[in-house]
């Protein structure tokens, strides 16, 4: 019913930049927060910034000051700008977002894009 896609992924060397593309699809009323995650093998997956309907935003202590987070609400997207990328990005990305649906009760859900590759090469 609700489908995430994300675009944008790729290599690229260190001290480059990339920007992560999420667009949402199907039966969306309203979309609350949005966020993006990393998980690097053999890692969790991690919180790397997220915002919420008003725009406020959060990041990772790493990511701080190089990632920017925003969110073009008529597109139903959540971007993530990664500027002066290191090794340590190197990741499958991951967005998320809490939609509530069109349905009859009202419901809200939690969803997840399929995933990004993000390798910075040193």
């Amino acid at each position: 019913q609700v489908q995430l896609v994300e675009s944008g992924g790729g290599l690229v060397q260190a001290g480059g930049s990339l920007r992560l593309s999420c667009a949402a699809s199907g039966s969306i009323r309203e979309i609350y927060n949005m966020g993006w995650y990393r998980q690097a093998p053999g890692q969790h997956r991690a919180l790397v910034a997220s915002i919420t309907s008003g725009s406020t935003t959060n990041y990772a202590d790493s990511v701080k000051g190089r990632f920017t987070i925003s969110r073009e609400n008529a597109k139903k997207t959540v971007y993530l700008q990664m500027n002066s990328l290191k090794p340590e990005d190197t990741a499958v990305y991951y967005c998320t977002m809490t939609i509530g649906g069109l349905g009859v009760p009202y419901a809200t859900n939690n969803y997840w894009g399929q995933g990004t590759q993000v390798t910075v090469s040193s």
